[in-house]
């Protein structure tokens, strides 16, 4: 299914994961700026250096994806996303395993910072099923679906919330673009070039095919950070697009 973000040039839809410290991230950053647009930053860089770490990158030109995947009561998310969005991140987080109305108030704590700041309401995405698990992992917590059965049904509680998208593997961008509609974000992690080492990851994609499904977005991390030229392989992955 076509989307609205297909004529978007490639290099502005890949979001760099960089979840390590803060000097690290910096250099990397640095020796990406005038090739990415966007960098993702994870609880392991924002735990570390707190909400300084979003104008240092914002300071350079980047969009920010501040993925804190916020869950809690819906007081407390509505507070927790009011917050992040004043650090100026352009995308943040929520588990959509927290329902609907929780959805909902993250979203208003988002709106809410954005009038205060000014300037454009962030993107907020619901977290679906982490791309880390597979069928036996969600039977081990009590979940007898499928993985995409259960990413189905979280993205339309993220749909009747009226959040901005999901975050879900590239296996289930196809499907959740035709539940979720041309406009929709939908950001896949566990998204690796063809060759490379898929860690931690257990549903995964190449950036061909991510974008093939359906993606807005990938996000890719150690492909490009733990390379000997960040850059280098940056633009490698731009080119096999």
């Amino acid at each position: 299914m076509l989307n609205s973000f297909d004529s978007i040039p490639a290099q502005d839809r890949i979001i760099t994961a960089l979840d390590c410290d803060a000097d690290e991230a910096l250099d990397i950053a640095r020796s990406l700026s005038g090739h990415a647009k966007w960098i993702k930053i994870g609880m392991t860089l924002y735990y570390a250096c707190g909400p300084d770490i979003v104008s240092r990158f914002k300071d350079m030109g980047f969009k920010v994806f501040l993925d804190l995947k916020l869950h809690d009561i819906p007081f407390q998310v509505h507070g927790g996303a009011y917050s992040a969005a004043l650090t100026g991140a352009d995308m943040l987080t929520m588990h959509t395993l927290g329902g609907v109305e929780m959805l909902k108030q993250g979203r208003m704590g988002v709106i809410e910072a954005a009038e205060r700041r000014g300037g454009e309401e962030p993107i907020t995405l619901g977290i679906t099923v982490l791309t880390s698990m597979d069928e036996d992992a969600l039977s081990s917590i009590g979940l007898n679906r499928t993985p995409a059965e259960q990413v189905e049904l979280l993205a339309t509680i993220a749909k009747q919330s009226g959040i901005s998208g999901v975050v879900a593997s590239p296996q289930e961008a196809s499907k959740l673009r035709e539940i979720l509609g041309p406009d929709a974000y939908i950001v896949t992690p566990g998204v690796r070039p063809a060759g490379s080492d898929l860690g931690d990851q257990s549903r995964v994609a190449t950036p061909q095919q991510a974008f093939a499904n359906g993606a807005s977005h990938i996000v890719i991390g150690r492909p490009i950070t733990k390379a000997e030229s960040p850059v280098k392989a940056f633009e490698n992955i731009v080119s096999s697009i």
